[in-house]
């Protein structure tokens, strides 16, 4: 058997790992390399790898550094099932609608050819192939899979697979990305008994985070500060799952009159369609959040909440004097509306930006965090007068003890190789270092496109 990495691989975007053996080859994740542009000249290069042999996709979550090139994939050639969960289906399938129509623009605006189209997109549905956590399926004679709750958004999956070889048979763990719990909405990380061989993330892998139960007292204090200076709370998140988790947080600030009464706005129309599929899969919700809904509370509808879907709404905040919030995608300030509200609020002091998001290196928003006092936003230079502040507990990813805790779970039996990907250099190998000391396990950081016999 043989295991390599196009992507994620001392670095957090793009994630694509290929393995091959006797009688498969399969994907875990096709996602795409994000940083200062959307789509960055990586995803125009051709696949290190034949799409048209590959057998089948194991699509962890719908996020773009996971899905994001599936469209690019079918469009070479591949033919196979994309297995996932059911909510990553749905979620997939208007995050790449909403991806091609951005890379279309982007490329509209750069005068190059598109990665892919809105056509490409509609190949890809047909090949996604939905499974229930916990079910173990049995995909050919040689290869079973079962899909396990990863805790980071909705849907998000940890894949077993079990694999025989002339050897015997061999079971693989693919970690995808692992939740902060306890975290708002999603249920937590699910523990997984055994493993041969495990491939685990480590965006968060040299950090401990704040105290999950800080989260809603931090951001408590950072709507009540820019309340009480008059400003605007500019808040970028990503549209899937961040938007929701800060919307349930804000909830109950709102409804338990934690917070003033100010407005706050939805400014993604993205981020309103994932709401309405979160809505659809309330079942996959956490204990607390059941009951709240049971209990009759809209957790995405609350007084002074508004969602702007159209261009024309969008506007209207301008004019809406502060104090207020604005919620708005990206997660990176790399696209969507932000860039649009931090061109206009960045100058003025009374303002607040609050980074609640990973942010890659080269995107806007990682040169806010760094505390750039400038930045080029649509070719205009803004001076960055505005309170910068983040919160890292809203991180949905584990952090290095989190890790660690859920890695030395894995006994029965423990797994001879763990390699550590979906982290920047540092990140990758503080967590493989800790690895080796607590656990005994041997840790590698894979090289980009080396071929590792297993």
């Amino acid at each position: 058997m043989k295991i390599s990495f196009y992507g994620a691989c001392r670095e957090v975007t793009g994630s694509c790992i290929l393995v091959v053996t006797t009688k498969n080859k399969f994907l875990v994740d096709c996602g795409i390399f994000q940083g200062e542009k959307f789509a960055m000249a990586k995803n125009f290069e051709p696949f290190e790898f034949d799409a048209s042999s590959i057998d089948f996709v194991l699509l962890t979550h719908a996020h773009l550094d996971h899905c994001g090139r599936l469209p690019k994939l079918v469009k070479a050639g591949f033919k196979g099932k994309i297995y996932c969960s059911e909510p990553t289906k749905d979620l997939t399938e208007i995050i790449l609608e909403d991806s091609a129509r951005v890379i279309q623009e982007e490329a509209r605006r750069h005068q190059h050819q598109p990665l892919y189209l809105a056509k490409d997109v509609l190949r890809v549905k047909p090949f996604l192939s939905p499974l229930a956590y916990g079910q173990k399926i049995k995909i050919n004679s040689n290869t079973s899979i079962r899909i396990l709750d990863a805790g980071h958004i909705l849907g998000s999956a940890i894949f077993e697979v079990w694999l025989k070889e002339k050897d015997g048979e061999k079971k693989l763990v693919f970690s995808g990305d692992l939740g902060n719990p306890p975290a708002p909405i999603v249920r937590d990380t699910e523990f997984v008994s055994g493993a041969d061989l495990v491939v685990v993330e480590s965006t968060y892998g040299g950090r401990t985070h704040e105290s999950p139960e800080l989260r809603r007292q931090l951001l408590q204090q950072a709507v009540k500060d820019s309340v009480g200076r008059g400003g605007a709370l500019l808040i970028p998140a990503f549209a899937l799952e961040r938007t929701q988790e800060v919307l349930y947080e804000l909830n109950f600030l709102v409804e338990n009159k934690m917070v003033p009464a100010v407005p706050i706005f939805v400014d993604s129309p993205l981020a309103i369609k994932v709401t309405s599929i979160y809505k659809k899969y309330a079942s996959f919700y956490d204990q607390e959040s059941r009951k709240l809904i049971e209990a009759g509370d809209d957790l995405f509808n609350f007084p002074g909440l508004v969602y702007t879907p159209t261009v024309e709404e969008s506007k209207k905040i301008n004019i809406t004097p502060a104090p207020k919030v604005i919620l708005a995608g990206n997660g990176m300030a790399n696209g969507g509306r932000i860039p649009y509200h931090l061109k206009l609020n960045l100058d003025n002091p009374n303002n607040q930006l609050l980074i609640i998001a990973y942010q890659v290196a080269g995107s806007l928003g990682r040169q806010l965090l760094d505390g750039a006092e400038k930045v080029i936003i649509d070719g205009a230079e803004v001076r960055v007068r505005a309170k910068v502040t983040a919160i890292g507990s809203y991180s949905s990813h584990a952090d290095g003890p989190t890790l660690l805790h859920w890695l030395e779970k894995i006994k029965q039996p423990k797994p001879r190789q763990i390699f550590v990907v979906h982290g920047e250099k540092e990140s990758n190998f503080m967590l493989a270092d800790k690895i080796k000391e607590k656990l005994g396990i041997s840790a590698t950081v894979p090289e980009p496109g080396r071929i590792y016999e297993i």
